[in-house]
């Protein structure tokens, strides 16, 4: 459908299923194309017709309209000529969103109620990532109906990978104990690794199969994604699909009515086939996969340091410049300060720096200390970033800090864009199940990695409960550790440690040393997420120059006196390469003991 909405004009972008009101003919035109072509089987033009999907265009109140128009636009387009199924689209994708489990399962069984006060012989669910979202569709379905057959079609990107866990064989027998009639596969890949994903398949004689490649891989030409696969091969490929016992046969992305024509042409006169894979599945294939935890030497981390005793993080940025002997200066002298890990930031404010990863891979071998680095949402789409924490691992890096990062709006080159795939939350969780040695797709990937993952903390903001709560949630989501943003005020450390003296895991407080008043004024105004008390911006008011600077290392100290008596973890950030100045903080926290402290790490 959206393929050929595509070629008539209709712009990306555009809600397709609101086209069932505002453009009517355009949508049964298409339909009467398809049935034109060949095709015994019509879906309804509702893929994306739920409320959570509709929201985006501010359409969430004209679920049922936009349902019910389509069954009524594609019944009289197709009339007896073919069968019509109403099409349902996975909502969660390729990853996990906040989306929780009821307002899921209110979006399908309002669209399940909207499509079936029409006329349909059928339901598709499509394109659906994750096998337990699937199951809550067909639990929808059956609540309205028990008897109307479901067609259930999952997506994997690879037919190596798994689906929340489950190998595909595993997949699809929950769906059919779920209710599917049909299970089948459709989307992310072309007709090749379809076949391979059912060659691949053990499952009892007579098990129904439906199949909805793409057509091919897409290219981007001039902003337009563009399908070269001809429809001649989509058709000698569908004659393989029948052999292998897939009973619907049809098209994803891509597909037009040249290529079913194609596909009518090649299976006309063929018979189903009823030995898919016809070996039964065996109770030990039904077993999870399960994929060791690394046998390795390690270190302790930083939680587990903490827990021992005072635990400096020191944070350095990287230069601007390509220039970064000056870097590895200061990380040589904090390491002589012994410092428990150098932090490094993932261009923060937007401003283009050297890579973390580099200049962690040289403090880890050069200079032989912990590297810590940054990873925001902003600047990598899902792909780059498992790229990246795949790379992090082989280098042996495996302490981060997950972030959303500044908008580029703030940075230094004009016309960059923000990505943001996805959000702290979920970076956090992707995180941990690479740990479990599963992808961001689910693909698994053979070994685990043992990344330690922090999380950043903002106490300074009017409703200090509203922070807490989202940190819950970033533990929740698999948090490690917390990093705060600097405090400069003696009662605010008191309340920070007060009200996350229930949580279960380290915090690291935040402390960076001033360097001169208009600094403290720069960052009290400009820099989101840090605040000063008026007590210290007074202080640094009163000195220039070398002595605003050591009033900048005194205030700072005395901070630390007080962070000392609540929390093991220090987190020192150096402003402007002045690594002297956390050098020397960093040497009191080491040199300092706690037998007076009342300590919560």
């Amino acid at each position: 459908m959206g393929t050929l909405l595509h070629r008539y004009g209709v712009p990306v972008g555009t809600s397709s299923e609101e086209l069932n009101l505002s453009q009517p003919d355009l949508i049964k035109k298409i339909h009467a194309d398809y049935v034109a072509a060949g095709a015994t089987l019509i879906e309804t033009n509702t893929y994306g017709a739920n409320r959570e999907k509709l929201s985006k265009y501010g359409l969430e109140d004209q679920v049922e309209a936009i349902n019910r128009a389509a069954v009524k636009l594609a019944n009289q387009a197709v009339g007896d000529e073919a069968y019509l199924v109403g099409a349902i689209g996975g909502i969660l994708g390729g990853r996990r969103t906040n989306i929780n489990r009821n307002d899921l399962q209110y979006a399908y069984e309002e669209q399940v109620n909207s499509l079936l006060q029409e006329q349909l012989d059928g339901i598709m669910l499509e394109t659906f990532c994750h096998v337990d979202e699937a199951v809550l569709a067909i639990e929808a379905i059956k609540k309205v109906s028990t008897t109307i057959p479901i067609i259930t079609q999952l997506s994997i990107q690879d037919i190596d990978r798994t689906l929340d866990g489950y190998p595909l064989d595993q997949a699809f027998t929950r769906l059919l104990d779920a209710g599917a009639s049909v299970v089948g596969l459709n989307c992310y890949n072309g007709p090749a690794k379809i076949i391979r994903s059912f060659e691949t398949l053990h499952l009892p004689q007579g098990t129904l199969f439906s199949a909805y490649p793409n057509a091919g891989l897409p290219s981007y030409v001039d902003g337009k994604y563009e399908y070269d696969s001809s429809p001649e091969y989509f058709g000698q490929t569908a004659e393989t699909l029948v052999d292998l016992g897939v009973r619907i046969i049809g098209g994803c992305c891509g597909t037009t009515p040249e290529h079913i024509a194609k596909v009518a042409d090649h299976i006309k006169g063929k018979l189903p086939q009823n030995q898919p894979v016809n070996v039964a599945v065996k109770e030990s294939q039904r077993d999870q996969v399960v994929i060791p935890f690394p046998d390795i030497q390690r270190e302790k981390t930083l939680p587990e340091l903490v827990q021992e005793g005072p635990t400096v993080i020191v944070e350095l940025d990287p230069p601007r410049e390509l220039d970064f002997e000056p870097f590895l200066e200061g990380a040589r002298a904090l390491k002589e300060a012994g410092v428990d890990a150098i932090t490094m930031a993932d261009n923060s404010l937007a401003m283009t720096r050297m890579s973390n990863m580099a200049l962690g891979t040289i403090v880890k071998e050069q200079i032989g200390v912990r590297p810590l680095v940054h990873l925001t949402c902003r600047d990598r789409n899902s792909i780059g970033q498992q790229s990246h924490l795949m790379g992090l691992h082989a280098l042996g890096i495996d302490h981060v800090l997950a972030i959303t990062g500044d908008p580029t709006r703030y940075g230094d080159i004009p016309g960059a864009s923000s990505v943001y795939d996805m959000t702290s939350f979920e970076l956090i969780r992707m995180i941990k199940q690479l740990n479990q040695g599963i992808g961001f797709s689910g693909r698994e990937l053979k070994k685990r990695s043992t990344f330690t993952v922090a999380t950043a903390f903002n106490p300074n903001t009017r409703h200090l409960h509203k922070a807490v709560e989202r940190l819950e949630k970033k533990i929740e989501a698999g948090a490690d550790y917390i990093m705060s943003q600097p405090l400069y005020d003696h009662e605010q450390i008191f309340e920070v440690a007060e009200a996350t003296a229930h949580l279960n895991i380290p915090m690291f407080i935040g402390i960076m040393p001033l360097t001169s008043h208009r600094n403290a004024e720069f960052l009290h105004n400009e820099v989101p997420g840090i605040q000063l008390s008026d007590d210290v911006r007074q202080r640094m008011a009163k000195f220039e120059g070398e002595d605003a600077r050591k009033q900048g290392i005194e205030i700072a100290l005395e901070l630390l006196e007080t962070a000392q008596r609540y929390f093991n973890g220090i987190y020192l950030i150096t402003p402007f390469m002045r690594y002297e100045m956390t050098v020397e903080l960093t040497e009191q926290v080491k040199k300092a003991t706690n037998s007076h402290r009342s300590i919560r790490s």
